[in-house]
């Protein structure tokens, strides 16, 4: 079995992955070389971890359990998928949400 070729910042596109923090730590360690592998998804991740807390937050105020529920399933699927194609080298956005993403954090450079 072949070994996919390593992609310059796929490390740092991991990092981003792991948590809020991962993705802030992620900004920083891209910030020299700049690699748009990582750029991508670093904005992929962090856009994912900024929409899961506000609707944490959100969610917490209304007081809904069910609500929850809702929400980590949402977030774990689309999480797994953003990370699949990481791992698969693909610059594969989140479905819906995705190409919103790379608009919306353009300060991620």
């Amino acid at each position: 079995m072949e070994k996919a070729p390593e992609l310059p910042g796929k490390t740092t596109a991991i990092v981003a992955y792991l948590t809020i923090v991962g993705a802030l730590i992620a900004i920083s360690m891209n910030s020299e070389p700049k690699h748009k592998f990582a750029r991508f998804h670093t904005r992929q991740a962090f856009g994912l971890h900024i929409i899961f807390l506000a609707f944490a937050i959100l969610n917490a105020q209304w007081g809904n359990a069910y609500g929850f529920y809702g929400l980590y399933i949402f977030y774990i699927v689309l999480w797994f998928y953003a990370f699949l194609g990481l791992l698969a080298n693909k610059e594969q956005a989140v479905p819906v949400l995705g190409s919103y993403f790379q608009k919306w954090f353009t300060f991620i450079q």
